[in-house]
């Protein structure tokens, strides 16, 4: 478990450093996500040594919401004076979300058909 926590760990370290070496505009953990996701890919058996630590993570999940519902409340006078910028990024990110997410579905799905089209095709 400390092993597999470390190289989650590992991975959101690396992409917080590079990061911020390089000034990127990403978020060091996302960039750290996608370190982890292309290891997950090419490394054989990282998954299984991850796999506990992250189910372990992931069931508490929802412990990592409480400090933000503590700034909320903190900043209920910010909120409560900049609720319509606050409301139409809100809208705005959730549409563009959708979007993406359906292109993305899209994309995908077409993938699949080319690939089961190409494995049936094949065989003839």
């Amino acid at each position: 478990m400390i092993e597999a926590l470390l190289i989650l760990l590992m991975f959101q370290l690396s992409g917080e450093a590079i990061t911020y070496a390089a000034a990127l505009p990403v978020p060091g953990p996302v960039l750290g996500l996608v370190f982890l996701a292309v290891a997950l890919r090419v490394v054989k058996g990282l998954s299984e040594k991850v796999s506990g630590a992250a189910h372990g993570i992931l069931s508490n999940l929802s412990l990592l919401f409480v400090p933000a519902g503590v700034g909320v409340i903190q900043h209920a006078d910010l909120l409560a004076a900049q609720w319509i910028p606050i409301a139409g990024a809100l809208v705005v990110s959730t549409a563009l979300t959708m979007v993406v997410t359906a292109a993305t579905f899209i994309f995908v799905r077409r993938l699949l058909v080319k690939a089961a089209s190409g494995k049936n095709g094949a065989g003839t």
